[in-house]
């Protein structure tokens, strides 16, 4: 016998990580969502949308799928036991993972679109040094992330797109206030 483990043995410890992963990725995004404000705000509502912007039902189906197949690739590194790099790309996942949690909270709670510019500006950063890690450890996790960079780096023209079209932050509708941010 010359390998550490079973073809079925490694097989059972991805379904295992998966079945972990995927889930806590899912809700960790549902969350962030949840908890981080609302795109049906009267501030969102108030701000000029760019061209670009998709129809909001779609961004709730892309997320899902992303949120599944990121917690996949990151099954894949995890059962990757004894690989060269793996602690280290998990816990670039796990930063990646809690910047991109911050952004709702950033830019729809605190309704701060340059704010959430430079968070978004660092997740995308994070998000292609998690691919060269993952690339290092199973390149199928790599892959598996390239959907996910393409989609934040749209977001990251939108973010762009919001801010260039509301440069004095949108309308605080409640109390009538305007919001203005300098940095």
């Amino acid at each position: 016998m010359t390998a550490l483990a079973s073809r079925g043995q490694l097989r059972a410890s991805f379904i295992r990580w998966a079945l972990f992963t995927v889930p806590l990725v899912l809700l960790l995004g549902f969350l962030s969502g949840q908890f981080g404000g609302d795109a049906r705000s009267a501030w969102f509502q108030s701000l000029d949308k760019p061209a670009i912007f998709p129809p909001p039902m779609w961004f709730g189906i892309v997320w899902s799928i992303l949120y599944v197949m990121m917690g996949l690739a990151l099954a894949i590194v995890c059962a990757a036991w004894g690989a060269r790099g793996r602690t280290t790309a998990i816990v670039a996942f796990a930063a990646q993972l809690l910047v991109n949690l911050a952004w709702s909270p950033v830019f729809f709670g605190l309704h701060d679109i340059r704010a959430a510019m430079i968070v978004i500006g660092v997740l995308d950063v994070l998000v292609i040094v998690t691919i060269v890690l993952f690339w290092r450890v199973r390149r199928s996790a790599a892959l598996l992330l390239l959907p996910y960079l393409a989609w934040i780096l749209f977001a990251t023209a939108l973010n762009w797109q919001f801010l260039e079209l509301n440069p004095d932050g949108g309308t605080d509708v409640e109390n009538g206030a305007q919001q203005r941010y300098e940095f």
